[in-house]
């Protein structure tokens, strides 16, 4: 949903293969540092730590799957404990290290990040605290924080410094860019530079302003931006028909509505999510495909499928998510734009909030803004060697991290006409990609290269295809 950002989780089949085509693309040339006996005895001897060394998919790289003993609450290390899971791509230790985190699942295909691919790195994918299978049994979802999750973060990156000594890299996107900055914010010294795509800052959650005046000005065409909410417009006009199709399509796929009680909810919320969704995961050009108000039911259906993903709004669709949500109506915050050109045929705008998205039996209380308000004056006073990326086009980008006086060593950056995007360096204008390239270079202690100050490797992978079309 919109409440949600984007998840980089397991990947489908077609999107695994897409991602191992392009991570081929450009064959390793070195060997492993370290006879690979040597790297593996070495992982297994940090305590805590569980290893398992699978089939590489990309030339000059080994495949590690580990897992990490944490404590389910860190201010009491010796009480419960789960493990977390940690992909890790190793091809020199001569090389730097990248940590990309996704937010929520780590997936589970060998891929490069944008960073990961400019400085040529080794590069660890960490699973986010209270994700299956990196939940703890039963949960306390008290310790779903980000100071918890940041503590996580911190413990893995000290035990892997151990083998690892070179310049470190932190990067993710959208709820994984956010992470990366909540990192950063209580462990400051544990990376050399922080790459953050597409990631919100929710300072104020009960002012959403921005939120309306980016859907009213996105773009340069607005005949696109009008036609998208009309079309969102007629979806509710034929509710009946559109509940239709639902209906059958939970019948045939066994789809349950426990969290958000009916189908008729579970329906309004997708198309409460068309706008948003469009528009974050398309490109302006992609209005040419988009049907016509008079199409007919079956083709408004398949859009609304296409562009929201109608099961994502059944309980087998939200339960991944649900530590995703309690984070949001907890601490992150969420947007809350007025869906004027919706009404009067909504019946559950008020439903449109996080309480709606985790089950009863799981206590929330929003903290007022406290832990987020801490976060943007910490960038804004003391945050150094930050780079923000954001697509132009992307409506997470209306409520963006800012610089302030404090701030070192540090930018944002602007892609024109992106979206939500975890591929955005490449997309700069030439004198601003260069800088990035630049900057990411000398903070992974990297030569500059010519050649790459003007374009990006190819085998670079936006993590956000790596399930096809992550749900909003």
């Amino acid at each position: 949903m919109a409440l949600l950002l984007a998840a980089g989780m397991v990947a489908s089949t077609g999107a695994i293969a897409t991602a191992q085509a392009a991570a081929g693309a450009t064959p390793g040339t070195r060997a492993a540092a370290q006879p690979q006996e040597d790297l593996a005895a070495r992982l297994k001897a940090i305590k805590g730590m569980t290893v398992e060394e699978k089939t590489s998919t990309m030339p000059g790289y080994r495949w590690f799957w580990l897992k990490y003993r944490q404590p389910v609450d860190h201010r009491r290390p010796k009480g419960r404990w789960f493990e977390q899971r940690i992909m890790l791509q190793h091809t020199s230790l001569d090389r730097p290290m990248v940590r990309y985190t996704s937010g929520y699942n780590t997936p589970e295909v060998m891929f490069k990040t944008e960073p990961t691919a400019l400085v040529d790195g080794n590069q660890i994918s960490i699973e986010y605290r209270y994700f299956t299978p990196s939940r703890p049994q039963p949960a306390d979802w008290t310790k779903d924080t980000i100071w918890q999750a940041a503590t996580d973060e911190h413990r893995i990156i000290q035990a892997l410094k151990k083998i690892y000594k070179k310049r470190w890299i932190s990067t993710g996107v959208s709820k994984g860019g956010m992470t990366v900055v909540y990192h950063k914010r209580f462990y400051p010294r544990d990376v050399d530079g922080s790459v953050v795509y597409v990631a919100p800052n929710d300072v104020n959650n009960k002012e959403d302003s921005r939120y309306d005046r980016f859907f009213a000005t996105v773009g340069t065409d607005p005949l696109c931006r009008t036609h998208v909410k009309r079309l969102a417009r007629e979806l509710l006009k034929r509710r009946p028909a559109m509940l239709q199709r639902f209906k059958a399509d939970a019948a045939k796929n066994g789809w349950t509505f426990t969290i958000l009680r009916t189908p008729d909810r579970a329906f309004e919320n997708s198309v409460m999510d068309y706008e948003w969704g469009f528009w974050q995961y398309a490109l302006q050009s992609d209005c040419t495909s988009l049907p016509a108000l008079n199409a007919s039911d079956d083709v408004l259906y398949k859009s609304l499928d296409s562009i929201a993903g109608i099961s994502f709004y059944t309980d087998q669709g939200l339960q991944p998510y649900i530590p995703y949500y309690y984070q949001a109506g907890t601490q992150l915050g969420w947007p809350t734009p007025q869906f004027k050109n919706l009404r009067p045929l909504l019946r559950y705008e008020s439903s449109y909030q996080p309480r709606t998205y985790v089950p009863r039996n799981i206590r929330m209380r929003f903290d007022g803004g406290k832990a987020m308000r801490d976060i943007d004056s910490w960038v804004r006073s003391r945050g150094s060697k930050l780079m923000f990326l954001y697509g132009a086009n992307d409506p997470w980008g209306s409520e963006r991290f800012r610089l302030g006086k404090g701030t070192r060593d540090s930018a944002v950056y602007t892609a024109p006409g992106m979206n939500h995007s975890g591929k955005l360096i490449e997309k700069l204008p030439a004198a601003q990609r260069a800088k990035a390239i630049a900057d990411l270079f000398r903070w992974a202690n990297v030569p500059a290269q010519a050649q790459t100050l003007t374009t990006t490797p190819s085998d670079a992978i936006d993590p956000l295809i790596l399930q096809g079309r992550p749900p909003l």
